[in-house]
């Protein structure tokens, strides 16, 4: 189903399915007493000053290099400048509602100059364009050719406490390999206070993991929500 406000497809368009992966470095600290809790927010501009929203990532708590596991897929025109605004939130409610954020920048482009360069860093600015801090936010882009899943059940036992006032808060990441180095493709839900945690069962896309290529090395991480890693290990699906 096409987004609000994105341009109707039509049957000359030559179109492709391309996923975004966001993540951002040196983010303006907006908590007095922990530091910033960031999602990013992905909008669209098809004409004059309006602009839709057309998904959204993970809130991540108390980071100000996030890394969101939450890639975003859009369909890419080759013929259609499609500009896009990546706008960065503190979310302090539970509802993530952005009218109640604090904002943490935003950067402008068009999905073309994504797609072509593969991996696009840009300052973040605030919305009068002065820097929004050093802030930084990195887009890496990716041709959908994948539609394959892979399920998994995970489950650790005798994690090491690495909390001082109880047990530690685990959850694992995945991360994709490639030519730039380790990319996030997944992170499962915090296990709170236990060392033998069971996460709940989860599905991540060949084309996230690996690329489609059940060779190549997984990397994994257990960490706790503190962003102590636990283990790291690597691995093949086959």
């Amino acid at each position: 189903m096409a987004a609000a406000g994105a341009l109707p497809p039509r049957a000359t368009d030559c179109v492709t399915k391309v996923a975004l992966t966001i993540s951002c470095d040196n983010l303006l600290d907006m908590d007095a007493f922990s530091k910033s809790d960031p999602m990013c927010v992905l909008q669209m501009n098809t004409s004059g000053p309006h602009w839709y929203e057309i998904g959204r990532t993970e809130k991540i708590q108390n980071c100000l290099n996030p890394r969101f596991s939450k890639s975003l897929v859009l369909d890419y025109y080759f013929e259609v400048v499609q500009k896009l605004r990546f706008a960065v939130y503190d979310i302090d409610t539970e509802s993530c509602s952005v009218e109640e954020a604090d904002f943490l920048g935003q950067m402008e482009c068009t999905l073309g100059q994504i797609v072509s360069s593969s991996k696009l860093t840009k300052p973040l600015v605030r919305r009068d364009r002065t820097p929004a801090g050093s802030g930084t936010i990195t887009i890496c882009a990716e041709e959908q050719t994948d539609n394959r899943v892979v399920a998994f059940e995970a489950a650790a036992r005798k994690l090491d406490k690495k909390d001082f006032f109880g047990k530690s808060d685990p959850f694992l990441e995945f991360y994709k390999q490639t030519e730039t180095g380790w990319q996030l493709a997944h992170r499962t839900e915090v296990v709170k206070n236990n060392l033998n945690p069971i996460w709940k069962p989860f599905r991540i896309s060949m084309q996230s993991l690996c690329g489609g290529d059940v060779e190549k090395l997984i990397k994994q991480t257990c960490q706790e929500q503190q962003h102590k890693t636990v283990t790291c290990w690597q691995s093949r699906l086959l």
